[in-house]
C-alpha cells in the first residue's frame, strides 16, 4: 500500500478526497476542506489521520490476522455464530498492544498538534473513518465509534484501539450483511482532531438542502447547546434554521427559525474517558437560540461553498467554541437520501382525506403517511412481537435499533430532531417518522392502530385509527406546457417547499391569514398594545409565545416575513402574489387577544374586512405591521419576487387610501419592481374596472366571492349550493368584462379561486376569454395544467370555440 514518508500518519492538510480508500471518508473530506477551502475562510480544526495501513499494522502486530480472516469466512446466514466471532475479535483488539513504531508515529502527530496549539496536552477527538462510510448508497450512520475530550497520548492510543474494535460491533456487522457488503470490504482509519470546546458552546448539523422536500436552494441548520452527541443521538429537540441560498452574500435570508426545547446538553465527561455527560439545560438556554443570526448566515455561506467545492449536496457537523466564540466545521460528508430522490423526476403526492383524533405532534420526517399497529419498545431487544409494518414507538433510537427500524411501517420517538439517528435512518429507509413528540410513548397505546402523517410540512402528527388518504406519483416530464400561466395557491410556509419541483409559473395566491393564524397565533393589535391587554391569562400566553421580544410587534413582523420568505423561496425567482390578510371579524376574534379588538357582526362575510379595515383607525396599525413584514421579506430577506395584493377593496377611495399607507411604510409601487394588485371580487370592481386599473398593477379574480356577490348567494348556505355556479351567465359576463377592460388598460388578469381547478369547463372558458394566469392548489395543478393545455389547443385550431363559450 502507498505510504508517505514510510508512516501511516499524515496531517489532515496533506490529505485529499481522492484518498478515501487510504484514509476513509471522514478523513478524506476533512483533509480536502483543510487543504482546499482555507482561502474561503472556512475554519476546520487541525489534526492528523492514521491510514488503513495503520490498522493492518495493528492487526498483524497483535497477531489477529487469522481471527479477522475467520470472521470473513463465517457463514452470514448463521448470525449468532457471526456475531460471536465478532465479539471475540473486539475483545482481543481492545486488550492488544499497539506496535511500538505505530505508537511513536501517533505520538509524533499528537506532539505536533501540541506545538501548533501552544498547549502541552491539547484536548482532541478521536474518530473512526471508514472507507465505505458516507457513501451515496449507504450512509453507515453511527456505525463506528468516536471519542471526545481526550487529553494525552495514552488516552488517544486507548481510543484508537476502541475505534478499531468498533469496526466489528454488532450493529456494523449487521449493517454490512443487510447492505450486501463483505465483512472485509470496509477498512478503518482514524482521525485525531483538535477538540472544539462546544460543550461550553454549541454544535449541530447543517444540510445543503431541505432534508424533507429535497429543495436544493436552502441550507437547513439544526443545533443545540453543548457537544453534538446530544443531537446525533437524538436525545435533544434542537433549534432549526432554514436559509435561502440565492441571496446569502448580500441579504439576510433566514426564512425559518424554530426554537427547540433543548432539554439537555452534552458536556466534557468528568471521568475523561472519551465519553460525554448529559446534563439539563437551564431556563436561559431553553429559551434562547443556540446561534445568533450572524452565525447562522456565516454557517450557511460555508455550507454552500463546501457543496459547490465538492459538487454534490452535503451535510456537515459544526461547532462553536465556548472559550473563543469561533465557529468551525468539524466534519462533512455527502447527503445520501434526497440527492438521490430529486433525480428521479417523479413527485409522490399524498392527500389526506380523513383521520381520527390527533394524539401527538412532532417533527415530520419525510412527506408520507403510514398506518399500522403501534408497538412500544424500551429497547431493540424487546422486538419479539414486532411485526413487519408495525409503527415503532420509542423514546429514542440509536444504531442498535436498525434491524427493528427496517421492519417498521412508521416510527415515532419522544426525542430528537431532523438530524437525530431516527430521522437519518428513516429517510434512508423511506419510512415516515415523527420525532420529538415529547410524550408519544405515554399517549399512544401499545397495539392500537394509528396513522403517522408527515404530509403537512414540518409538523408531523399521529392520529387514532386508520386514516384515509390518496397517493399519486406525478411524472414531472408528463405535465404539458401552456401559454396561460398556471400558478399555485399556497398558504402554509412549512409545506411550501414540498412543491418546489412542480413546473408552476409562480404563486398566484399566498394567503397571509394562514401564516398569522398558524405561525403567529396572536392578534396583531394584541402584540402592539401588549401592556394594555385586559386578560392576564391572555397576556401570559402572548408572553410565552414571544420569548426574547421586548417589542412584541417585532415578533409579528419577523414571523410573517419569514413565512412569506419560505413561500417565495419555493418558486424563486418566479413571481409570488402575497394577499394581505383577509380575515373576517369573527376569524380575527379567534386569534389570541383578538376578542378585545374585534366587534361582533351580523354578517362578517360582507362586513369589516379587506381594504376598509386597513384604512380604519381601529386597525390601521395592524395593517402597518403587515406592510413592515412585506418590506422585510423583500428588502432584508431579498425576496423581490413578492408582490402585494389587496382583498375586498370596495371603493376607489379605499384603494387610494390603502396605496398611500403602503407608500408611507416603504412599499411604493414601481420602486425595485414592487407591484400592488387588487382582488377583483366585488361587483363594484367589475363596474369600475377602468378606474381601478389606473390605480393597481394587475388583478386577480376571486371567483368564490365574485360568484357569491353577483348572484346574491351565501356561499356557505347548504340549501343554495345547487345555484352557486361560476359558469352562470352573469358571472361569465363579469369575468369577460374584467379581462377585456383590464387588457385594454395593459393590465394582466389572473384567477385564484378554486373553480378553475375543480371544474374543467370553467378553465376552458377562462382560456377562451384570454385569462393571463390561473392559480390552483398544488394537488389540482397537474390536472389543471393539462386542462389548460388542451383548451389552448382547441382554441388555437378552432377559434370559433371562444365565441361558443
Amino acid at each position: 500500500m502507498q505510504k508517505t514518508n514510510n508512516t501511516s500518519v499524515r496531517q489532515l492538510s496533506r490529505i485529499s478526497r481522492s484518498e478515501q480508500s487510504m484514509f476513509g471518508g471522514k478523513a478524506a473530506s476533512l483533509g480536502e476542506m483543510t487543504s482546499q477551502l482555507e482561502q474561503l475562510d472556512i475554519n476546520v480544526p487541525t489534526g492528523f489521520a492514521v491510514s488503513v495501513d495503520g490498522f493492518d499494522r495493528f492487526i498483524d502486530g497483535a497477531g489477529l490476522r487469522d481471527a479477522t480472516a475467520e470472521l470473513v469466512r463465517a457463514d452470514e446466514q448463521d448470525m449468532e455464530d457471526l456475531l460471536g466471532k465478532a465479539a471475540d475479535l473486539r475483545d482481543r483488539i481492545v486488550r492488544a498492544e499497539m506496535p511500538d513504531t505505530l505508537c511513536q508515529e501517533i505520538a509524533d502527530g499528537y506532539a505536533r498538534l501540541a506545538r501548533e496549539s501552544g498547549v502541552d496536552q491539547p484536548l482532541v477527538a478521536v474518530r473512526s473513518s471508514a472507507t465505505a462510510e458516507d457513501q451515496a448508497d449507504a450512509s453507515f450512520a453511527g456505525q463506528y465509534d468516536s471519542y471526545l475530550f481526550l487529553r494525552g497520548i495514552d488516552e488517544v492510543l486507548d481510543a484508537a484501539r476502541r475505534c478499531y474494535a468498533s469496526l466489528f460491533n454488532d450493529r456494523a456487522v449487521n449493517y454490512r450483511v443487510e447492505n450486501g457488503y463483505q465483512q472485509d470490504d470496509v477498512k478503518l482509519a482514524i482521525v485525531v482532531q483538535r477538540m472544539v470546546r462546544s460543550d461550553i458552546g454549541s454544535s449541530g448539523v447543517a444540510f445543503s438542502l431541505d432534508t424533507e422536500s429535497g429543495y436544493p436552494d436552502a441550507v437547513l441548520i439544526t443545533g443545540a447547546f453543548g457537544a453534538g452527541e446530544a443531537i446525533v443521538q437524538g436525545k435533544v429537540d434542537p433549534d432549526e434554521f432554514l436559509v435561502h441560498k440565492a441571496m446569502l452574500e448580500d441579504r439576510r435570508p433566514i426564512i425559518r427559525r424554530d426554537l427547540g426545547r433543548k432539554q439537555i446538553k452534552a458536556v466534557f465527561g468528568t471521568e475523561r474517558n472519551g465519553e460525554v455527560d448529559f446534563v439539563e439545560t437551564d431556563e436561559r438556554e431553553r429559551s434562547s437560540f443556540c446561534l445568533d443570526d450572524d452565525s447562522v448566515l456565516e454557517l450557511a455561506r460555508w455550507v454552500s461553498r463546501i457543496e459547490s467545492h465538492f459538487g454534490h449536496p452535503v451535510d456537515v457537523e459544526w461547532a462553536v467554541d465556548g472559550e473563543t466564540g469561533v465557529l468551525s466545521i468539524v466534519q462533512a460528508r455527502p447527503e445520501t437520501v434526497q440527492s438521490r430522490l430529486t433525480r428521479s423526476g417523479c413527485l409522490r403526492r399524498y392527500q389526506m382525506i380523513s383521520h381520527g383524533r390527533e394524539i401527538v405532534t412532532g417533527t415530520a420526517i419525510g412527506n408520507g403517511i403510514a398506518v399500522g399497529q403501534a408497538r412500544k419498545l424500551d429497547g431493540p431487544g424487546d422486538a419479539d412481537e414486532f411485526e413487519d409494518g408495525d409503527i415503532l414507538i420509542a423514546e429514542i433510537t440509536d444504531p442498535d435499533w436498525l434491524p427493528v427500524m427496517r421492519r417498521a411501517g412508521g416510527i415515532v420517538t419522544n426525542r430528537g430532531g431532523r438530524t437525530s439517528h431516527a430521522a437519518i435512518v428513516s429517510r434512508e429507509l423511506g419510512i415516515s417518522a415523527v420525532t420529538g413528540t415529547a410524550n408519544g410513548t405515554d399517549l399512544i397505546n401499545d397495539g392500537d392502530t394509528v396513522s403517522v402523517s408527515c404530509n403537512n410540512g414540518n409538523c408531523g402528527a399521529v392520529y387514532e385509527g386508520t386514516a384515509e388518504f390518496h397517493t399519486e406519483d406525478i411524472v414531472l416530464s408528463s405535465i404539458p406546457e401552456s401559454t396561460v400561466k398556471v400558478m399555485l395557491n399556497l398558504a402554509n410556509p412549512d409545506a411550501a417547499l414540498n412543491w418546489w419541483s412542480l413546473p408552476s409559473d409562480g404563486i398566484g395566491l399566498a394567503r397571509m391569514e394562514f401564516i398569522v393564524s398558524n405561525h403567529i397565533k396572536v392578534h396583531p393589535l394584541a402584540l402592539m398594545y401588549f401592556d394594555a391587554l385586559a386578560d392576564e391569562d391572555v397576556k401570559a400566553e402572548v408572553a410565552a409565545l414571544t420569548p426574547g421580544y421586548e417589542d412584541k410587534s417585532a415578533y409579528f413582523v419577523d414571523r410573517l416575513a419569514e413565512g412569506l420568505g419560505a413561500i417565495a423561496a419555493a418558486v424563486w425567482p418566479k413571481p409570488v402574489t402575497a394577499r394581505t390578510s383577509d380575515f373576517k371579524t369573527n376569524e380575527y376574534a379567534l386569534l389570541l387577544g383578538g376578542g378585545q379588538f374585534e366587534p361582533e357582526e351580523e354578517n362578517p362575510m360582507i362586513g369589516w374586512r379587506g381594504a376598509s379595515r386597513y384604512i380604519d383607525d381601529r386597525y390601521r396599525d395592524g395593517f402597518r405591521l403587515e406592510c413592515d413584514a412585506l418590506r422585510k421579506a423583500r428588502d432584508e430577506l431579498g425576496f423581490t419576487n413578492i408582490k402585494a395584493m389587496i382583498p375586498f377593496c370596495r371603493t376607489l377611495n379605499e384603494a387610494e387610501a390603502v396605496l398611500e399607507i403602503m407608500a408611507e411604510q416603504g412599499l411604493k409601487q414601481g420602486v425595485d419592481g414592487f407591484e400592488v394588485l387588487m382582488m377583483c371580487e366585488v361587483p363594484s370592481n367589475v363596474i369600475l374596472i377602468d378606474e381601478f386599473a389606473r390605480l393597481f398593477d394587475g388583478f386577480s379574480i376571486g371567483s368564490n366571492d365574485l360568484t357569491q356577490l353577483v348572484l346574491g348567494i351565501d356561499r356557505d348556505n347548504e340549501r343554495l349550493q345547487g345555484t352557486f355556479d361560476e359558469m352562470d351567465p352573469a358571472v361569465q359576463w363579469a369575468v369577460r368584462h374584467v379581462i377585456e377592460r383590464a387588457h385594454r388598460a395593459g393590465k394582466a388578469v389572473g384567477l385564484c379561486g378554486e373553480g378553475a381547478g375543480d371544474h374543467p369547463r370553467f378553465a376552458d372558458f377562462l382560456v377562451g376569454e384570454g385569462i393571463d394566469s390561473i392559480s390552483v392548489t398544488p394537488q389540482a395543478f397537474p390536472d389543471t395544467k393539462r386542462n389548460v393545455s388542451d383548451a389552448e389547443n382547441v382554441t388555437r385550431f378552432y377559434p370559433a370555440a371562444r365565441d361558443a363559450s
